[in-house]
């Protein structure tokens, strides 16, 4: 087992650094206008919409182009992820906002989250063009945009960031890093090259299974607003900008974030690794009560090792592995039964909230191996989800499941 070296997230960021945006409360209020009282020219002397600092604003115009909570959310998400953040209304929003941002001629991708391949087929349908996919060892040429996730969803196997951002910049392209598996502390994109982050913000940055947001963080200023193209403005007349609820919902969602991440970062490698025996363990024999050929395979970046061009996981996961990952099982039927024999993980889809989740990917991704369970990781005791993991195992694979 290779252990990541641990790397605290600071907490400061994540609690006040917003506070130069604040007004006189503690916790902000939930505003629920859309519009704005307009500046009267007799107090003050800049009236006109465009004139302040979209990114500090002054005051507020209209919800489309910024509100108090979405404003604090984005200079936290900025200070975190050690660039300019911005703000979607969900993660396939922001992942849309990418595309037209770079407009690539070609895109190098492969696997992962099936949402985005469908989004890239979205684009290329509004842009009436044939924008060619290929395989992210191709040759690349300038125009290109790779897209890169790593952690990968659903398995959790990490990719090498460095490699590619030195390959695809070799040519004047753009790396694009889908980083949602990986979240502060645990991955840190731009440090290893990377021109731009994704996350969906449904995920680890919400945390709580009760909003939807994306988010990109670019390295510059320029970038977010100044100078074309400009993601700031691209968002206004996509529409694709949160509603005030969830940003509410997100800005306190943040605050807790080093002390969620960090604990389903530790339960998911300890578990991970038990699983490992698990799947190793030959039919006929058992491991902790288990018996062996019910699980087949456990994919997670705490089981990689170093790959043939040397890529260590540890390095690049620097605040600890991925608290998603996925199992193999032996049959269909167990993969159908196992996340309705449990007590603790809720049968369902999505990841990085409180509370552990299970689904048979299958049911969300129809290409995706009938075998083949998703586990994310909550801040449940990590004794208690490995019981219920080892009861439900033991119960689908003696055909008696409890339904």
């Amino acid at each position: 087992m290779v252990v990541a070296k641990p790397l605290k997230l600071n907490a400061t960021d994540l609690i006040h650094g917003d506070s130069h945006l604040a007004r006189s409360e503690v916790a902000p209020s939930i505003s629920v206008t859309t519009t704005f009282r307009n500046a009267n020219p007799l107090q003050v002397s800049n009236t006109k919409l465009g004139d302040d600092d979209m990114r500090n604003p002054t005051r507020h115009v209209y919800s489309r182009y910024t509100q108090d909570v979405s404003t604090r959310a984005e200079h936290i998400l900025s200070k975190i992820n050690e660039g300019f953040a911005l703000t979607y209304s969900s993660g396939l929003a922001a992942s849309y906002a990418a595309l037209v941002f770079f407009q690539p001629k070609r895109i190098a991708i492969r696997g992962g989250y099936h949402g985005c391949h469908a989004t890239i087929d979205v684009y290329k349908k509004t842009k009436g063009i044939q924008l060619e996919l290929i395989d992210l060892d191709a040759e690349y040429r300038p125009g290109d945009l790779c897209w890169l996730e790593t952690p990968l969803n659903p398995t959790g196997e990490s990719r090498d960031i460095q490699y590619y951002a030195d390959k695809i910049h070799k040519v004047g392209g753009k790396l694009l890093i889908d980083s949602t598996f990986g979240p502060p502390p645990l991955q840190y994109p731009f440090r290893f090259g990377a021109d731009c982050i994704l996350h969906s913000g449904t995920k680890y940055f919400g945390g709580h299974s009760d909003l939807l947001a994306g988010v990109l963080v670019v390295k510059t200023r320029e970038e977010w607003d100044i100078v074309e193209p400009w993601l700031h403005t691209d968002r206004t007349y996509m529409g694709s900008m949160m509603g005030s609820l969830e940003s509410w919902l997100l800005l306190r969602s943040l605050r807790t974030l080093h002390l969620r991440v960090p604990r389903q970062s530790a339960s998911a490698t300890v578990l991970a690794q038990w699983l490992n025996c698990i799947a190793k363990t030959p039919v006929g024999e058992t491991y902790d009560g288990v018996p062996g050929g019910i699980l087949l395979q456990v994919t997670h970046s705490s089981l990689q090792g170093k790959d043939a061009r040397g890529f260590d996981p540890a390095k690049q996961m620097q605040g600890g592995w991925n608290a998603t990952f996925s199992i193999l099982l032996a049959k269909p039927e167990y993969a159908t039964l196992l996340p309705h024999s449990l007590k603790y993980f809720v049968p369902a889809t999505s990841l990085g909230g409180v509370e552990s989740l299970i689904e048979h990917r299958i049911q969300s991704d129809p290409s995706s191996d009938p075998r083949l369970i998703r586990l994310s990781i909550g801040v449940e005791d990590v004794d208690d989800l490995k019981e219920d993991l080892k009861q439900g195992l033991k119960t689908v694979s003696s055909g008696k499941p409890k339904l």
